[in-house]
């Protein structure tokens, strides 16, 4: 047939018809069959590259012609007994191509074969290049050792020659697949789509190249293998079919690769949907069954820990020592209810597999056990419990993975498998530990937003107020609805604030965003502004001062860089503040950004007073009015944030009607009446936090205040405390009376001195027995040490130790100063001694 570098050894004994370990189309080969007499009887597009002799020109005449030199017969009868005998043949020859050129090349001749019913051998041959050093004993192996599984067919599909690699990648014999189709050797649903393949190659000849599957072979039947397969069509010169060649790459890394990626890609869709601990394990848990695991639990340490505290005591009552206190977070199984396991949701646990212990969740890789014994000693003896359940309900194969997260240690999942016959092995521990860290990030980000968030709910809870006391002027009612849990703690805020004189100041706000920091910027607004409601001023003018202190905060914080790292900034704040005073029914009122307050008459008529809409504090530089409105006795006073109008569609307009039409019910006490609105409004969760702050009015009865203009005379004094004293009587304070004398005398005596008219002497009997003095001035007074010689001065002093609280207002007329008494079922202040440290006012216009 062809000379060799040397002469081929004696072909062995006796073989089957064909073997495998023969040429295959590499890339650019030059790839023949030659019959048994010499002739050629297949040439392709290769042989023609590298000859230059088209299919035409070589199809039937004698592959002799295409040596270099006169050929070799004996050397050429004993090749062809090599490949009859089954061994195949591969050396150097010379060729002359069409061109005369002459080229060495280096040829494979596998073992004869039957084709068309003729005895043939395919030759396949590559021009020798100098970089090609490799002798004819790697080259032999090439095809034999190599990686691709190999095969010749026939046109109907069955197998005439086969390499080792496609033996062993089938798990069938050579013997028991030469002369046979797919179809008769390997699993059904495996040979069909590839015979498919073929006879669509066959009939278009056109190659199919990287057609992936996924099977499994004989030899090993509980492994689920990937392979790329490629088929090309043989033919002669006529371009008739006379087989086709098949070639199998295993490529399982690479689908595990791909299927990993997928994998995670879709668990990041499914796990860590909301910030609840227990929720993102339970996500774990259903999104690996059943596409990885049959029964998945999740158990997370009561208190996750750093891992530099590996050495941690973790043991406590019915807990074994060594093992960390957890608990059953999530949990999912193939079969309902989960009846594998032995701890439920919510219970402790200490499960770590066995032979290991804390270290494991601190340091330790995942634990992969291919095959469970629960016969053996671990299980028996120190899990007894579960070695039942692994008998019962055959779970063969473990996979644990520590739950490790930003240096913290979170808990440890375990994966097994039951109903899938497959074992774990090292494969699938790249995807639990994926899974597992995927998961770990989420509940991380879980535990410390919870954490976070709890901490803001009780920082919140603590600054609003946990009573309202409207004392006689107001019934009050309120009702705080929290954000959303996925948003977070808002900084909505609401006050009622006791003043002199009977009245009392009603205040509500909202600061933009949420967190600790909006919580902590509600506390620092609220107390705000209950320093400046002491100190009686008009709502316009609190909420000027408020707004000073607003801008006087924030550009504190933007010049300490607080800002840029997520600062308590107060900017974007509202607030509606608002004072009602019983005596004369009059509401006072003043907005910075906020939304306008409800009002609801006796009779149900709803309204929202025009009140001019300042801006919202911080912006400075803007005035804030105010408006007064009159409100019959019986009136609802609604106060709200913007979250309870606005709603799913943002409508503010349709929002209020809602509003009024919800508040304006009758019949149900205000408590109920508060929560009935809110729930109503807002049946879902929201994004923002909701407040509602109701008072019903009450008026001051005639018959508990009376006054007395005081002329400006030293000697009105007497007569006013004559006045006073029949007042008590008649209101049955006589225990009052001589305390009442003192301070009405001295406020009197003072406004007379110092002051300018006119002067009004007013008592309020509510709660508390309050005496007001008003004149038109608008001096402060103030205590100030009276030295000894000094005649005066001790006044304001006897007052403050007299009274229980004492104070001034400004008003629009002058100044107020007020005195409050307990009645007489409250303790009774004590009396000054004669000795007392006296104290008289300054500067000059205040009296003493």
């Amino acid at each position: 047939m062809a000379s060799a570098d040397e002469d081929p050894p004696a072909g062995p004994g006796p073989l089957p018809p064909a073997d495998p370990r023969g040429p295959v189309r590499l890339g650019d080969d030059a790839v023949a069959v030659i019959a048994g007499d010499g002739t050629v009887i297949g040439w392709t597009r290769g042989a023609e590259a590298l000859l230059g002799y088209a299919a035409a020109e070589m199809v039937g005449r004698s592959a002799a012609l295409l040596l270099a030199g006169a050929p070799d017969t004996r050397r050429t009868a004993a090749i062809a007994a090599r490949s009859r005998a089954g061994s195949g043949w591969s050396g150097q020859i010379g060729l002359r191509g069409r061109d005369d050129r002459l080229i060495d090349v280096d040829v494979r001749v596998s073992a004869s074969f039957l084709v068309a019913g003729r005895e043939g051998f395919l030759v396949s041959g590559r021009e020798r290049t100098p970089q090609w050093t490799v002798d004819g004993s790697v080259l032999e192996g090439f095809l034999t050792r190599s990686p691709v599984g190999m095969a010749v067919l026939d046109p109907e599909l069955r197998y005439i020659w086969l390499n080792d690699t496609l033996e062993q990648f089938g798990g069938v014999p050579r013997e028991q697949r030469l002369g046979r189709r797919p179809a008769d050797v390997l699993p059904g649903l495996l040979a069909a789509p590839l015979e498919r393949l073929m006879r669509q190659v066959l009939a278009s000849g056109v190659p199919v190249t990287d057609y992936e599957y996924l099977g499994w072979s004989w030899s090993d039947p509980n492994r689920r293998r990937a392979y790329s397969s490629s088929f090309f069509p043989l033919a002669d010169a006529e371009e008739n079919q006379i087989g086709i060649g098949y070639m199998v790459l295993d490529v399982t890394d690479r689908w595990n690769a791909r299927r990993l990626l997928a994998l995670v890609n879709e668990a990041g869709a499914s796990i860590g949907s909301t910030l609840d601990v227990q929720r993102t394990a339970q996500e774990l848990a259903d999104f690996a069954v059943p596409r990885f695991a049959d029964f998945v639990f999740v158990d997370l340490l009561e208190t996750p820990l750093g891992r530099d505290r590996p050495d941690t005591p973790l043991s406590g009552p019915g807990m074994q020592v060594g093992r960390p206190p957890m608990r059953r977070m999530g949990m999912s199984s193939v079969r309902e209810g989960c009846p594998e396991a032995v701890v439920r949701i919510g219970e402790r646990v200490e499960f770590v597999p066995p032979p290991h212990d804390v270290h494991l969740l601190f340091d330790g890789d995942p634990v992969l056990l291919p095959i469970l014994d629960p016969d053996g000693h671990t299980w028996a003896v120190e899990h007894p419990a579960r070695a039942a359940r692994i008998r019962e309900f055959g779970l063969h194969s473990l996979i644990s993975v520590p739950m490790r997260a930003r240096d913290t240690v979170l808990g440890l999942t375990t994966f097994m498998r039951s109903q899938n016959p497959v074992p774990f092995d090292e494969d699938d521990v790249a995807p639990a530990r994926e899974l597992v860290a995927r998961a770990a990030v989420c509940v991380d980000n879980a535990r410390r937003y919870t954490r976070e968030h709890t901490a803001a709910l009780v920082l919140q809870e603590s600054l609003l107020p946990h009573t309202l006391r409207g004392g006689t002027a107001l019934d009050v009612a309120s009702s705080y609805l929290p954000a959303d849990a996925k948003v977070g703690v808002g900084g909505d805020w609401f006050d009622v604030i006791p003043l002199s004189g009977a009245r009392v100041g009603l205040v509500i706000g909202d600061v933009v965003g949420h967190g600790i920091s909006a919580a902590a910027t509600m506390g620092r607004l609220r107390t705000a502004v209950q320093t400046l409601a002491d100190m009686d001023l008009a709502p316009d003018e609190l909420l000027a001062r408020l707004d000073d202190l607003v801008m006087r905060l924030s550009e504190e914080e933007q010049a300490g860089g607080k800002a840029d790292r997520g600062g308590t900034t107060v900017l974007g704040a509202t607030c509606l503040y608002a004072v009602y005073d019983p005596a004369s029914r009059c509401c006072t009122m003043a907005r910075a950004g906020h939304p306008p307050p409800v009002i609801v008459t006796p009779q149900g008529a709803v309204s929202f007073p025009d009140l001019p809409l300042g801006p919202p504090l911080g912006l400075g530089g803007l005035p804030f009015e105010s408006l007064e409105v009159e409100l019959p006795e019986g009136s609802l006073l609604g106060l709200y944030t913007d979250g309870l109008i606005e709603g799913p569609e943002k409508d503010v307009e349709q929002g209020k009607i809602r509003l009024g039409r919800a508040i304006s019910r009758e019949g149900l006490p205000l408590d109920e009446l508060c929560e009935a609105v809110v729930k109503e409004l807002l049946p879902v969760p929201q994004p923002d936090d909701i407040a509602l702050l109701l008072a019903r009015t009450h008026a001051l009865r005639p018959d508990r205040l009376v006054s007395w203009e005081v002329p400006l005379d030293p000697a009105a004094v007497g007569a006013t405390r004559n006045k006073v004293a029949r007042q008590l009587e008649t209101w049955g304070l006589d225990e009052l009376t001589m305390t009442t004398e003192l301070i009405v005398s001295e406020l009197v005596t003072n406004a007379i001195r110092y002051a300018s008219g006119p002067v009004r002497l007013r008592l309020l009997l509510q709660s508390v027995l309050t005496c007001e003095v008003s004149d038109a001035s608008s001096t402060t007074p103030r205590l100030r040490h009276a030295r000894t010689t000094d005649e005066g001065g001790r006044g304001l002093f006897l007052v403050a130790q007299l009274a229980r609280r004492w104070g001034t207002r400004y008003t629009h007329r002058g100044k107020i100063i007020w005195a409050e008494q307990g009645l007489p079922s409250s303790p009774p202040p004590p009396v000054p001694t004669v000795g007392s440290p006296p104290v008289s006012p300054s500067p000059p216009g205040s009296s003493g």
